[in-house]
């Protein structure tokens, strides 16, 4: 059995095709690079409009994709921009008729944990959810993901793009901080905002841009923008842990790809005997093989949607999804963690 899957919920036009012991068997991505700020939806859809029938047809001639062979398509039905979702939506309801197979509508972000929860082989970790629209920490109970603590604001990839464009980068930003902050060397004090267990970063960023205009050099700043930003996470991370009793820990999102922030959760988990895994970086970015995956657990519960019933949710939550997959069979009834 294999399953392509469609990502579009942002800055990403995403493919891939995973069987069911989840070998990514075909992966092609192409990203919206605006030439001044950040994301404008409508400017990403367009390009995702533009980039699928190069990425299906590059798929095609390398003979990774083979209509006969793919059992189900999936997409990525939120959160996410409203456009670029659509975007996706229409392309895979499209193969889907084409095709004749069933359509399967995904969550952006359970699609990062069952991704890293394959590969990882653990069987019930906590995700620490780190991308640029969503910041999370999760952990499943009674049916489904139930959010421990998140953002009240911007997620943190937000907050680490518009740092990079107000010091003269350009989106995406998150890989220029990190680069930046690799030459930094002292550490500023900067507003470090934990509310029980969620976090905010817009005082951060309000900090930091003030903190450059005054004279901080951008290596610097990228440097304890970094410390501070990943800390909270942590101590939100290790007070789940603690709560729970858990022992394993998956990163997901595009911001679990950065290096500091990948040595300060070891750090953390390393004396408490906490296993800590994170997806290849190919895979902690959006992409298509996470949402064929999760589309692929979705069709083994029958989890299908008729072409005229499928919505795009641009905010649809974490929580608000059953996983029948995990632990015992579809519920809609909340309960408290395990």
């Amino acid at each position: 059995m294999s399953v392509l899957g469609i990502e579009t919920t942002a800055h990403t036009a995403s493919i891939g095709v995973v069987d069911d012991s989840a070998r990514v068997l075909a992966l092609a991505s192409d990203v919206y690079r605006p030439a001044a700020g950040g994301i404008h939806p409508r400017e990403a859809a367009n390009h995702h409009a533009e980039a699928f029938p190069m990425l299906l047809d590059r798929l095609y001639t390398e003979g990774k994709l083979v209509p006969e062979e793919i059992e189900g398509v999936a997409f990525s039905q939120g959160p996410g921009l409203g456009p670029c979702l659509r975007t996706g939506a229409t392309v895979a309801r499209v193969l889907s008729l084409a095709w004749n197979r069933p359509l399967l509508p995904v969550n952006h972000c359970i699609a990062h944990i069952e991704i890293a929860r394959v590969l990882s082989r653990m069987d019930d970790p906590i995700l620490l959810y780190a991308s640029g629209g969503n910041t999370q920490v999760v952990a499943y109970s009674h049916g489904r993901y139930r959010v421990l603590g998140e953002t009240l604001d911007i997620g943190v990839g937000n907050f680490l793009d518009k740092l990079a464009i107000t010091l003269g980068g350009t989106f995406p930003g998150g890989p220029l901080i990190e680069k930046w902050g690799e030459s930094g060397k002292e550490l500023f004090e900067l507003p470090y905002s934990v509310h029980g267990m969620d976090l905010s970063f817009s005082g951060l960023l309000t900090a930091a841009i003030a903190a450059h205009r005054a004279g901080v050099s951008r290596e610097d700043l990228s440097y304890s923008v970094e410390v501070t930003a990943f800390s909270m996470l942590c101590e939100v991370l290790e007070r789940g842990l603690a709560h729970l009793g858990k022992r394993e820990v998956v990163l997901g999102g595009g911001v679990a790809a950065n290096k500091m922030l990948r040595s300060m959760v070891e750090k953390m988990a390393a004396p408490r005997g906490v296993k800590v895994f994170a997806p290849p970086p190919q895979l902690c970015v959006d992409n298509g093989a996470m949402i064929a995956w999760t589309g692929l657990l979705s069709l083994r519960h029958n989890l299908q949607a008729e072409v005229e019933e499928s919505p795009v949710l641009p905010r649809q939550r974490t929580d608000h999804v059953d996983v029948p997959w995990r632990h015992g069979g579809k519920t809609s009834e909340p309960g408290a963690l395990d």
